[in-house]
């Protein structure tokens, strides 16, 4: 009999250490079996043989492939929990599709394949091929392409792959969002004749379980094109792993494991030996500041591509001149009429808005009532397609009344404008236009990717919606992106909402001027001599960052410290703040070189009913916290490295 540790996949297993199962037969390493976890079956993967334990175990019921999960996958998860620990059953899901459980053979998942074919891509330019000069020759591992939208990163990326897999290495391709997969993917392929695999959360059961063995068995180079839960696809000898839009937020895992797709593409990088760009026109205020710490080169691309149309018109309107707004109380009377003049071209148009849903709220005239979810104690928004109220924290819905539940007068009104009502409005404003709208709100569908081809072929007139549509679209009918509201992110009170806000705008003005056609932009705001915004229309990252990175080493924010989200949960308020209270005061008295700032109620704080309190911990080094973790009392949750602080 054999003895072997094995790392289960199941949110039930909460254990720190792999589970110990018996063989009869010699399994190696990374084998993927089937076993029982409280008599439920589970997949797991071999980690390692181990000597006759003194306790009773488990048989191994089954082995679900030969093919073995590379020792390259199985070192990032040893190192992902204890960089951001997590319960060993939640970080294995990341690894394991649950769908390898299904009784169907799985020996077999036909591999895509290469494409034989003539390469065409655009010469590289001066800049491109300084920058690629740079990162093939010996030396640093990692590199940050800071280049301007429009400047040609993708470019870039496909000559480093090129190159990677010229040496027989894979190339992996990260991309922030589901919606912009199409697209790369479509360049990929276009470029390179090699096998392209694209992994997603949107994947059907069968879909993912097939396209996660197509990567475990294949032998050659192949290409891996996806959002970060693609760091864990097991692949074998990587040359060269992409961090797209590498800015984003969508890069965090904002449940456990919390982990950032940056900080472990850097580990991956290492493990494998591999090249590691982050891309981005917007870097971090942190990110950037690192780079520069640990001497990682940051390359400058700022030139376009000869030949190419990039002339853009940017114009600023200040939504409290409410005479700028004639026929419209959302639209001023100059985005409207550049709208008209757009379509009158038979051009494309974008429309941001950052709100989903038809209206911010319903409220009473008379008396003041808000329409607040029960559980949460937040403004319910209004949905007028399906004329429902719908809470987007928790999700209860309630139905539309008639009348005030205070008062009981009629006054009831719903202010406040999302992507729906936006549309309907133009709508109203262009009835012949083709319109279509874009958010977390769209069902399978309706989404982004699903429409990909029809909107890059000019088939959609307007392209509405939040600020997915923001991030690295290349739509060569493209001439007008117009901004509704630019502060939506401005006011939050985080120390990111300024770097959020100068991001979200240089990005979505980065949509046009792109070598296509020449663009317009307008921009709606409130504030609009605010130093985030006029940064983004200027275009002047250098002085935005000194003055973003001055206030964080004044007031102690990352990259200065580490920051560490703890979080409680409980029934009442008073409960929750004691609960906090006892935990803040027993860390002071810890030791520990940390400072805690609260407690706290959460920006969001009541959520399902329940109310939730918080401490925030902050170190100059990130092992003090890790010390914290350590001290954690039961029902508690943690964010390691947080986006924010709300």
């Amino acid at each position: 009999m054999y003895f072997y540790e094995v790392l289960v996949s199941s949110p039930a297993f909460h254990g720190k250490e792999p589970l110990t199962y018996q063989s009869e037969v010699m399994l190696p390493a990374g084998v993927i079996v089937v076993v029982a976890l409280r008599n439920t079956p589970v997949v797991g993967v071999v980690l390692r043989s181990i000597p006759k334990p003194t306790f009773t175990t488990k048989s191994v019921n089954k082995v679900v492939t030969k093919a073995l999960v590379p020792a390259a996958t199985l070192e990032l998860l040893d190192w992902l929990r204890y960089y951001y620990p997590s319960p060993l059953g939640i970080l294995a899901q990341i690894l394991l599709p649950s769908s390898l459980l299904r009784k169907r053979d799985l020996a077999e998942a036909t591999l895509p394949r290469a494409v034989s074919k003539s390469i065409k891509l655009p010469p590289l330019i001066p800049e491109q091929k300084a920058a690629v000069k740079l990162m093939t020759s010996p030396g640093p591992q990692s590199y940050l392409l800071h280049g301007d939208t429009g400047s040609g990163k993708t470019r870039v990326y496909l000559e480093m792959a090129l190159k990677s897999l010229g040496k027989g290495r894979s190339v992996l391709l990260l991309t922030p969002e589901i919606g912009l997969t199409p697209q790369l993917e479509a360049r990929v392929r276009e470029a390179l004749a090699y096998p392209v695999i694209v992994v997603h959360s949107q994947l059907t059961p069968a879909e993912r379980r097939n396209v996660w063995l197509q990567v475990l068995q294949a032998e050659g180079p192949i290409v891996v094109i996806g959002p970060r839960s693609a760091l864990f696809a097991p692949i074998k000898n990587l040359g060269l792993i992409v961090v797209d839009e590498a800015h984003d937020q969508a890069y965090k895992q904002e449940q456990a494991p919390y982990y950032h797709a940056l900080r472990v593409a850097g580990q991956l990088a290492h493990i494998h030996k591999a090249k590691l760009i982050l891309g981005s026109a917007t870097p971090t205020i942190a990110e950037y500041a690192l780079a520069k710490a640990k001497k990682i080169p940051i390359i400058r691309l700022v030139e376009k591509p000869a030949g190419k149309n990039t002339e853009k018109q940017i114009s600023l309107v200040d939504l409290k001149d409410r005479e700028q707004f004639g026929s419209n109380p959302h639209l001023s009377s100059l985005l409207l009429g550049e709208m008209q003049k757009t379509l009158n071209n038979k051009s494309q148009i974008l429309i941001l808005l950052n709100r989903r849903g038809t209206a911010r709220l319903m409220l009473c005239q008379s008396c003041g009532w808000q329409a607040l979810c029960p559980n949460c104690d937040l403004p319910l928004t209004y949905h007028a397609d399906k004329h429902r109220l719908q809470c987007h924290t928790c999700g209860h819905t309630a139905r539309v009344t008639s009348s005030c539940p205070d008062c009981h007068g009629t006054e009831l009104i719903f202010k406040g404008i999302g992507t729906k009502s936006l549309t309907d409005e133009l709508r109203k404003a262009f009835p012949d236009a083709r319109i279509q709208r874009f958010d977390t709100d769209n069902v399978k569908a309706e989404r982004l990717e699903q429409h990909f081809p029809a909107i890059a072929n000019g088939d959609v007139d307007i392209l509405v919606g939040t600020q997915m549509l923001a991030k690295g679209l290349d739509l060569p009918n493209l001439t007008l992106v117009g901004v509704v509201v630019a502060d939506t992110n401005l006011y939050f009170p985080d120390y990111t909402a300024e770097e959020q806000t100068y991001q979200l705008l240089t990005q979505v003005i980065g949509r046009v001027g792109r070598g296509h056609k020449a663009g317009t932009v307008v921009i709606q705001s409130y504030s609009p001599k605010s130093t985030a915004i006029q940064a983004a229309l200027n275009q002047d990252w250098d002085s935005f960052y000194a003055q973003q990175i001055d206030e964080r080493q004044i007031y102690g924010f990352p990259p200065f410290y580490h920051t560490l989200k703890l979080s409680c949960t409980r029934a009442t308020s008073a409960s929750a703040q004691t609960t906090a209270q006892k935990l803040a005061d027993s860390l002071r008295h810890s030791g520990l070189r940390i400072e805690i700032i609260g407690p706290a109620p959460s920006f969001y704080e009541r959520v399902g009913g329940k109310y939730r309190w918080q401490l925030i911990i902050k170190a100059k080094q990130r092992g003090e916290l890790l010390k914290v973790l350590n001290l954690l009392p039961a029902n508690w949750t943690h964010d390691l490295d947080p986006l924010n602080l709300l």
